[in-house]
Parts: C-alpha cells; structure tokens; sequence
C-alpha cells in the first residue's frame, strides 16, 4: 500500500516537472504569442491603446512601457505599475525572472498562470493585455488596481476590521469571482486578502494564479429535488446551474492559515478548498484575525485539524454571518457548504439576503471608516496620476 501510495505520489509531482527534453528557450515560447480581447474587454480604452500597437505591425514588448513605481515582489520575480508610452493608460506588469523559476522548477506555474490568465473574461478577474519574454523575464501585463490590497485597506481600519455589510459586498464579489473560475475549471487555491484588489470604484479582482489548478469541468442544470410539483409551482423553484472542476488534486498549496484540512491530510482537494478559504476571510474580515493561527506552522496545521471555530463575544456578529462561516469551515468537504450546489448554495444563504447578484456589478460599495481613497494626494500616491520619476524593473 505505501508502494503504491508513493508511486501516485511521485507520478503527480512528475506531471508538474518541465519536458527534460525541450530546450530552455522551448520552455518560453508560449509567453511570446500575442493576446486577444475578450469579449467583455474589448472596447477599454486600455485594450484599444494595446491594439493600437499591434496594428501599427509591432509585438508588445518591454520598450513599449515606461516603469512608474515598484507595486510589490515575491519568490520568482515583481509586480511594477507601468504605463503604455504615449497613451496615459497604467497596467501592471509581472516580471518573473527565468532563472530562478528554472532553479525552483517553476516554469510549469508560470505557464499555468499564463494559461489561466488568457481564459479569464470577467469584471471581478484580471484582464490579459500582453505576455512577453527578455533575455532574462517572463512578462504579463494586466489591469491595474489603484485601490490595492484588501489587506491593506483592513489594516488601515481603527479596528482592523469590517462593518458587516461591507463584509457582505466583498464576499459577495468573491463568490462570483470564484462561481466564474469554477465554471472554467479553475480551482484557485490562494483566496486571502492579499490576493483581493480594488478597483478605483471600490469593486473587487482576485489576483495571483500561480498557485491555481486547470482542469476540467461539466456544467449541470437541474431541477430542485422537490416531489411536490404544486409546492415547487408555488415556491418559484428555478432550474439550478452547477459547474464545479472535476478533477481532485494532491499537491500541497496555499497559504497556511487559509489551508483546508484535506490539503494538509493529503487526502487530495477539489475546488472545496476556495469555499473553505472563504470561510477564513470572511472569518478575518470579521474578527480581524483568522480563526486557526498558531504561534507556529505545525501548531496552526494541528489547530485547522482539531480546533473548534469559535466566535468571539467581544465583537457582534449576527446569527447568519456566525452560520456561514460555520458551514464553510466545515472539516469535512463533503459536508461544507459549497459542496453540492457549488455557489448557488452559498448565494442562498441567509448571510447574503439583500444582494442583488445579477446587478452587483452596479452595486456601490459601502462606506468605510477609512475610505478607499480620502484626498487627492493618496490618488497620487496610488499612482493613478503619471509622475516623472523613473524606475528601472529589473
């Protein structure tokens, strides 16, 4: 049995190693074919400035950005805040260093992200303008949000926290965002807030999907199991659509206090994980702090295992809120929340009475204690005004 175990265990972690027949140069070639507009997309004045270049005959590449500030970095590469030369329209662009991902067997996630990326058509998800490769980095250029982390706007509250309608409003945005990927597919695996960004109107994008899993995924429609054919005239029972990814994987992702218990376990994973994840950040929104922290990796692994949720007095929670998070954070994921119906269970809850689903997109955001933006100068600071400084990227 541990034979076998091992030999399933060394064939998944072999699907993730790069070809040892290609050439490094292979490796790259699918970050250098040019990107179309989506649908959705299309009409931005940031995707006509894009195709404004492509059809003056050139491929989009780094001489066609000037850097403005440096917007964050991580273990293979940064996040710069860029403008298109001569057009006023910013992105963000990703560099990720070819050398290091080589050394760190990276490049099968950096063709993932891309792959993933390149399918996304949705307000609530990044947007792909163009993937380029140097000598030395892979490059992908996306929207920029000028509102920045939702971690740093929660930080920026007197209490670290959320009122419970504004708690509502960005779930609400994330459970779309993550019904969207589902539907693709898309499993993911790194919900937290610092993977959230705000638009300057206060909407939501998820960001960061190297982590992400692509498999497949068969869309349902059926009916509520109600045998009562009068009772379900009566209640106005829709049709529901399910689409969730099929396919369960093994690997060992995430971000530890976000981690669902089946990851640790090594038990495999389907898309339950991303409403475990949920439960977290809603949890974190609410509190300020997530419900499993330990003082260390293993103690917070053994907490997300055996520790019961439990909800503080010292800050009000309504009776719905508590249940959601409850049923999210449920160990097993066969029970959780999420898990039969996929999002449409979660839409249904009681937490969420009031939100307009199909129009939440027109939906304004709530007022903050500290706001998004408070004057002119935090704009500047955000970089949505051009500056004159350089700064070299890499």
């Amino acid at each position: 049995m541990l034979v076998k175990k091992t030999a399933e265990n060394i064939d998944e972690a072999a699907k993730e190693l790069p070809d040892a027949n290609l050439r490094p140069e292979d490796l790259w070639a699918n970050h250098s074919k040019v990107v179309l507009p989506k649908p959705h997309m299309k009409d931005t004045a940031s995707w006509r400035a894009i195709q404004k270049v492509l059809e003056s005959g050139e491929k989009i590449d780094l001489k066609h950005f000037r850097p403005v500030k440096p917007l964050g970095s991580g273990d293979t590469g940064s996040v710069h805040l860029v403008e298109l030369l001569n057009t006023g329209e910013y992105f963000a662009m990703k560099a990720m260093d070819k050398s290091i991902m080589l050394n760190r067997n990276k490049v099968h996630r950096a063709t993932a992200e891309l792959q993933i990326l390149d399918l996304l058509d949705h307000p609530f998800l990044p947007t792909l303008y163009a993937s380029f490769q140097t000598k030395t980095h892979i490059c992908l250029i996306t929207d920029y949000c000028p509102g920045g982390e939702l971690f740093v706007l929660l930080d920026r509250q007197p209490l670290k926290i959320l009122h419970e309608d504004a708690v509502r409003f960005y779930a609400a945005e994330v459970v779309i965002a993550l019904e969207y990927l589902h539907c693709q597919g898309i499993i993911y695996r790194d919900l937290k807030p610092e993977n959230i960004l705000l638009h300057r109107d206060g909407h939501i994008s998820l960001t960061d999907f190297d982590l992400s899993c692509l498999t497949s995924c068969r869309p349902q429609v059926f009916l509520p199991d109600d045998a009562d054919e009068k009772k379900r005239r009566k209640s106005r029972s829709y049709p529901i659509f399910f689409a969730e990814p099929m396919r369960a994987s093994n690997s060992f992702v995430g971000t530890e206090e976000y981690i669902a218990p089946e990851i640790i376990t090594g038990a495999g994973h389907t898309s339950a994980v991303d409403w475990w994840a949920l439960g977290i950040l809603l949890y974190e929104m609410l509190y300020g702090y997530t419900p499993f922290r330990g003082k260390t990796r293993q103690r917070t692994f053994a907490n997300i295992l055996h520790k019961d949720i439990r909800f503080p007095a010292s800050i009000s929670v309504s009776l719905p809120g508590r249940q959601l998070m409850y049923r999210l954070l449920h160990r097993d994921p066969c029970n959780r929340l999420g898990s039969y119906e996929g999002a449409n269970e979660i839409k249904g809850h009681p937490f969420f009475r009031g939100i307009n689903w199909p129009l939440i997109r027109a939906t304004a955001p709530p007022k903050l204690e500290v706001p998004l933006f408070w004057d002119e100068a935090m704009e500047k600071k955000a970089g949505l005004m051009a500056t004159d400084s350089h700064t070299d990227m890499f």
